[in-house]
C-alpha cells in the first residue's frame, strides 16, 4: 500500500511508516496527476485541490485531510468515483478559542472595548463557534448565536437571524464553513450590504475562510468607519492577502488561529484513524505535541497569564512585516500549546 502524506502535517513521521508498504511526502502544492497515479491513499490538508484533475486515473481509494475544512476536495467527483474522504472535524477548535479569547483580551487592553458590557454575536455554531460563546460567556459577555442551519434542526429559541447580530451586536465573530451553493450560502456572507447595516460600529473577527468575508467590502467599510476594527486570520486570495487591508486590521495573521500543538496533534490522530479503520488497520499509535519550553506561568491577573501564553500580535507584527512571507510564515509555524499545557500561578 502506498500513501502520499503532505510534508508539512506534524507528528505523523515514524508512525504512518508502520501502516503502510511506501510512504512519499511532498509539498501540499506539489501534488499532481504523476505523484498521485499508483497511490492508494492521500493524507493532505488544504492546501492540495483533491478533484478530478488530480485524481483520474490513479488508484486512490482514500483521502484524509488533517483540517476541520473540506472545501479543498471535490465531494461530489470523489463519490462518483468510489474515493473515500475523511476529514477532522473540531480538530482544532482548542487552538481558535485560544486565538479569539487572547483577541477579545487584547481589544479591552489595547482598544478599550469593555468585555462585561459588549454583546459578542457568534456566526457559525459549530465545534469551533459553541467554544467561543463559552469564552464569551465566561468574559461577561452578552452572547448572541446565529447558525441557519441548526435553528432549522432544532428550532430558533437558542438563535437570531444575522440581520440581528449586525443590529445589535458589538463583536461579530465568524466560524462557518466555506459553502457557495445550498439554502444557507456562506460566500461573502459578509458583504458590502452587511457593512453598510451596522448601526453599532463593531468589531469583526474572521477565522473561518478568507470568502466568508468580502475583503474589499471590509477595508471599505473600515475606512468609513462602519466598523471599529478588525480581526483577520483567513484572507481572500490566499497566500496573496490585501495588503491595505492587512495594514488597517488591528490583528492580521496567516491562516494560524488553530494552529496549536494540541490541535495539530488531533488533526493527525483523526486522519490516521479514519485511514486505519478505512484499511482495517489497527490504530496502536499515540499522538502527543511535545511539552512547553517554560510550563509554569507567573502572572498578576489570568488575562495577564493567557496572553503570557499566546499574543496573537506576535504574529500579526511578522506578517506585516513581510506580507510575502504569509505562506512560509504559515508553513513553518511553532506550533504553540494551548492553556491546559500550563500551571498558572496567579502573583
Amino acid at each position: 500500500m502506498k500513501v502520499i502524506v503532505d510534508t508539512k502535517i506534524p507528528y505523523i513521521k515514524g508512525i504512518i511508516e508502520r501502516l503502510a508498504d511506501e510512504v512519499v511526502y511532498a509539498e501540499g502544492g506539489e501534488f499532481d496527476s504523476r505523484l498521485v497515479r499508483d497511490a492508494d491513499a492521500l493524507i493532505v490538508r488544504t492546501r492540495t485541490r483533491c478533484d478530478r484533475r488530480l485524481l483520474e486515473g490513479s488508484r486512490v481509494r482514500f483521502i484524509a485531510t488533517a483540517t476541520i475544512g473540506f472545501d479543498h476536495i471535490d465531494t461530489d467527483y470523489c463519490r462518483r468515483a468510489g474515493i473515500t474522504w475523511a476529514n477532522a472535524p473540531g480538530c482544532n477548535s482548542g487552538g481558535v478559542e485560544q486565538y479569539v479569547h487572547s483577541a477579545l483580551l487584547l481589544l479591552e487592553r489595547d482598544r478599550g472595548l469593555r468585555l462585561q458590557e459588549a454583546r459578542l454575536g457568534v456566526v457559525g455554531v459549530g465545534h469551533v463557534g459553541s467554544r467561543v460563546a463559552r469564552v464569551g460567556r465566561r468574559l461577561g459577555m452578552n452572547v448572541r448565536l446565529c447558525d441557519p442551519p441548526r435553528a432549522e434542526r432544532e428550532g430558533d429559541a437558542d438563535f437570531c437571524t444575522l440581520e440581528e447580530i449586525a443590529r445589535t451586536c458589538d463583536v461579530i465573530t465568524f466560524h462557518t464553513p466555506l459553502t457557495h451553493t445550498g439554502a444557507h450560502p456562506t460566500w461573502h456572507l459578509a458583504d458590502n450590504a452587511f457593512f453598510s447595516s451596522l448601526p453599532r460600529c463593531p468589531y469583526i473577527l474572521n477565522t473561518s475562510r478568507g470568502e466568508v468575508v468580502d475583503n474589499e467590502a471590509l477595508l471599505d467599510a473600515l475606512k468609513h468607519n462602519r466598523v471599529a476594527d478588525a480581526v483577520l486570520d483567513v484572507w481572500e486570495n490566499e497566500p496573496k492577502v490585501n495588503r491595505s487591508l492587512l495594514e488597517r486590521v488591528f490583528i492580521g495573521t496567516p491562516h494560524i488561529a488553530g494552529y496549536s500543538g494540541d490541535g495539530k496533534a488531533n488533526a493527525t490522530r483523526m486522519a490516521l484513524q479514519a485511514y486505519c479503520r478505512f484499511f482495517g488497520l489497527p490504530e496502536d499509535f499515540r499522538i502527543e505535541p511535545p511539552a512547553p519550553e517554560h510550563p509554569v506561568i507567573h502572572a498578576a491577573t489570568e488575562a495577564d497569564a493567557l496572553l503570557q501564553i499566546y499574543n496573537p500580535l506576535t504574529d500579526s507584527l511578522r506578517l506585516k512585516a513581510d506580507p510575502a512571507g504569509f505562506e512560509a510564515q504559515r508553513g513553518d509555524y511553532h506550533y504553540r500549546r494551548e492553556a491546559d499545557a500550563y500551571t498558572i500561578i496567579i502573583i
